[in-house]
C-alpha cells in the first residue's frame, strides 16, 4: 500500500518552475520559443535512453523506466505500527501458542510478514527461517538497486549526449561562417542540447535515484525489523523484551513517539 509522495511531485514541479521563471523574467513568455528545439531533444533524450537500452536487457530497461512511478508514491511502512503489530502477535503466541498465529496471519496485509509467520507455524528451524527471509530481502534489494542504477546511468548519459549534440551543432555552424548574423542563433541552438542534458540529469534522474535509495532504505529497515521480531516470537521471548529490541532500530525521537502511542504489551 502506498500514498502519494507530495515532496517528490512538488520538488519536480518547482525545479521546472524555476527554469521557466528564469527564462520568462528575462525575455518574457516569447523567450520560451528559443529553448524548444526538436532535433536537440531527439539527440539528447533519445541518445541517452538508447545508450542505456544498449547496455541492458529489454525487460530491465522497461522495468527501469516504469520505476519512475515509484518516486511519486511513498511506501507506507510505518515502523512504529509494524513494531506494534509484532508485539500483538507475540502476545497472542505467548497466551495461545505459536499455532494460533496462523489465524492472525490471515488478517495481515504485508506478504513478507505473513510468509515469516507461516514458516514459524510450520515449525521451521529458526536458522532456516532467517536464511529464507534474508534471501528474499537480498533479492528485493538487488531489484531496487537495479532501478537505482538505471537512473544513475541516465544521469551520466544525459550531459554526455548533450555535449554530443552541442558538438554536432558547432560543426554544422562552422560549415556556414559566410553569414556572421547566423552565428549567434546557430550557437544558441548548439548549446540547447547541453542544457537539455543537464536538465535530464539534475532535474529528473538524480532526484529519482536519490528517492529510490531512500525508499529502499526505508523498506529494508521495515523488513529487518520484521525478521528480528518473528525470530524473537519463535524463541518465546517476553513481548516487552521484543519491543525494546525492535525499538533499537529507531532513532531516539521515534522511540519516544512509539512510547507515546503505546506498545500494546500486556503485563
Amino acid at each position: 500500500m502506498s500514498i502519494v509522495d507530495i515532496a517528490s511531485i512538488l520538488g519536480l514541479v518547482l525545479c521546472f518552475s524555476m527554469v521557466i521563471f528564469g527564462i520568462i523574467s528575462n525575455r518574457g513568455v516569447s523567450g520560451l520559443q528559443y529553448f524548444i528545439d526538436i532535433p536537440s531533444m531527439i539527440i539528447t533524450f533519445g541518445g541517452s535512453f538508447s545508450a542505456i537500452l544498449a547496455s541492458n536487457t529489454l525487460s530491465s530497461f522497461i522495468g527501469g523506466v516504469k520505476s519512475f512511478r515509484l518516486v511519486l508514491k511513498t511506501p507506507s511502512y510505518d515502523v512504529t505500527n509494524i513494531i506494534s503489530t509484532i508485539i500483538n502477535l507475540s502476545n497472542i503466541a505467548r497466551k495461545e501458542g505459536l499455532l494460533s498465529l496462523e489465524e492472525a496471519a490471515g488478517e495481515l496485509e504485508d506478504e513478507f510478514l505473513k510468509k515469516g509467520i507461516l514458516l514459524i507455524v510450520d515449525g521451521t528451524d529458526p536458522e532456516l527461517v532467517r536464511a529464507i527471509m534474508e534471501t528474499e530481502l537480498v533479492s528485493m534489494e538487488d531489484r531496487h538497486k537495479g532501478n537505482i542504477s538505471f537512473w544513475e546511468d541516465v544521469a551520466t548519459m544525459g550531459p554526455a549526449w548533450g555535449m554530443i549534440g552541442t558538438l554536432i551543432g558547432l560543426i554544422l555552424m562552422l560549415q556556414d561562417m559566410n553569414d556572421p548574423s547566423s552565428i549567434g542563433p546557430s550557437m544558441a541552438v548548439a548549446l540547447i542540447t547541453t542544457l537539455y542534458g543537464s536538465l535530464l540529469a539534475n532535474w529528473v534522474c538524480t532526484p529519482v535515484a536519490s528517492k529510490l535509495k531512500a525508499n529502499n532504505a526505508m523498506e529494508m529497515q521495515a523488513k529487518e525489523i520484521m525478521i528480528e521480531g518473528l525470530l524473537s516470537i519463535q524463541a518465546g521471548e517476553n513481548p516487552r523484551v521484543i519491543e525494546e529490541k525492535l525499538k533499537s532500530f529507531l532513532a531516539p525521537g521515534e522511540r519516544a513517539s512509539s512510547n507515546d502511542d503505546g506498545g500494546g504489551v500486556d503485563g
